[in-house]
């Protein structure tokens, strides 16, 4: 009886001793899984983004802007773009990183084909900032209430166009850290009969870069 006792003692010593040694093993192993930010910095899976860090990009090399009639390859193409956004919230993936739009440019834009119109003499992005959110699972980009007003130059003066759309989608891509829009509609909310009543609009931005931190590294998405 008294052996028993004693082996039982001993077992049960042994096993007080494992549990805080397993409980550390799962604790090293749960933060070792633990998921990436949905925005890193330098790689995937690298260092989260900073909540009010600055996003930026320009038009990928070799790309450009276009705001065409559906269906047609009449409309509006610009040569230069970009964007600015912050970063409000960066969850850990698969959740949704939310950012704001504070600036967006257009430039060296000319139009074809459209009735009438000679030229294009600015457009400009109104209301902001835009809310946006990044999908970490998904990789899908959505920006909300966009508008945006485009004058045009024509034989008789120049004619402004407000567009608008409630939604428009992209995707984040990690192969050369791009944001890309393709054939998101714009209708038109005000302006003459010269406007294009709808107009897709397609574009590639990057690579997305953390202006806000030291050499800027490209941004990923987990």
């Amino acid at each position: 009886m008294r052996k028993q006792f004693i082996l039982a003692t001993a077992l049960g010593t042994a096993a007080v001793g494992v549990l805080p040694l397993t409980a550390a093993a799962a604790a090293t192993h749960s933060q070792a899984h633990r998921a990436a930010a949905v925005l890193t910095t330098g790689k995937a899976g690298g260092t989260a983004v900073k909540r009010g860090a600055t996003l930026q990009a320009g038009l990928q090399k070799g790309s450009a802007v276009t705001f065409l009639t559906p269906g047609t390859k009449n409309g509006v193409t610009c040569k230069t773009a970009s964007f600015k956004d912050k970063v409000t919230k960066n969850p850990p993936s698969p959740g949704f990183a939310r950012e704001l739009l504070i600036s967006q440019h257009f430039g060296k834009c000319g139009v074809h084909g459209v009735g009438g119109a000679t030229g294009v003499k600015g457009i400009v992005v109104k209301g902001l900032p835009y809310k946006t959110t990044i999908g970490g699972k998904s990789h899908g980009i959505a920006l909300f209430k966009a508008r945006t007003l485009l004058t045009l130059k024509t034989v008789i003066g120049t004619v402004t166009c407000s567009y608008g759309a409630a939604t428009v989608k992209g995707t984040a891509s990690n192969v050369g850290q791009v944001n890309k829009f393709t054939d998101q509609t714009f209708t038109l909310l005000s302006g003459s009969s010269a406007c294009p009543k709808k107009g897709n609009f397609s574009a590639t931005f990057g690579p997305v870069k953390d202006t806000s931190v030291k050499n800027s590294p490209h941004i990923f998405v987990n």
